[in-house]
């Protein structure tokens, strides 16, 4: 499984060293994209290798944050907690199921600690629940989807939009698409009624309410009455 992976050096935006993190092969074959995003490959479970960890001071974060320039201010936050901690996740090309729990719960510390955003917390949650659907552990991958809705439903009553290239849609859709992924069909209408009912969405975010209305049916289709 690891001739999938290779390993890269990136320099740490916490403690500046240069450390190894496992990165994905071009040219994966796609099996199939959940309604949720989660993109299944044959090769390799992506979701594992998500969050890159820090060899040195056991920062975690994905991609994208990792390759942030961190003020002062948010780096000592951090080192200030890592400080004498050695990495409770030495590198490998090829990550457990375990590696990537840890990986996760360790994200999800520093992004709490650092005050991200509650969309960026409910995104870490929602990988982390792709990568326990990847491996078969169907209970905690609801356990996980439950915070990631939760989360983005906080995130619209209380964040202002857009987050970075998140709208309010988006996290809306989310959040009525999960709780659909969780058979809970009571919450996940009303959150895609609304944008159902939104008549700008078809102008302003087309491939966004192609998959809303895509939605909308399944849910019509499997439970006759609903919707």
């Amino acid at each position: 499984m690891s001739g999938f992976t290779y390993a890269v050096q990136k320099k740490c935006p916490v403690c500046g060293e240069e450390t190894q993190v496992a990165k994905l092969k071009a040219r994966l074959s796609v099996e199939k994209t959940d309604e949720d995003f989660c993109v299944h490959y044959k090769e390799v479970k992506a979701s594992l290798y998500h969050i890159w960890v820090c060899e040195h001071c056991s920062f975690a974060a994905d991609e994208k944050t990792f390759a942030e320039v961190f003020p002062d201010r948010k780096k000592d936050k951090i080192l200030g907690f890592v400080a004498g901690r050695p990495s409770p996740l030495p590198f490998s090309l090829e990550r457990t199921e375990r590696d990537a729990e840890i990986s996760f719960m360790l994200a999800l510390f520093y992004a709490q600690l650092t005050d991200e955003s509650l969309a960026k917390q409910a995104g870490l949650y929602l990988h982390w629940a792709w990568a326990y659907r990847e491996t078969g552990n169907e209970e905690k991958e609801m356990r996980a989807l439950g915070h990631a809705a939760h989360l983005y439903e906080q995130s619209v009553m209380r964040e202002r939009y857009p987050i970075g290239t998140m709208t309010d849609n988006m996290a809306t859709f989310l959040s009525g698409v999960i709780y659909y992924r969780m058979h809970d069909i009571d919450r996940a209408i009303p959150f895609l009624s609304q944008l159902m009912g939104d008549k700008s969405l078809r102008e302003n975010e087309k491939k966004l309410f192609e998959k809303v209305r895509d939605l909308w049916q399944a849910i019509r289709e499997e439970n006759p009455g609903e919707g």
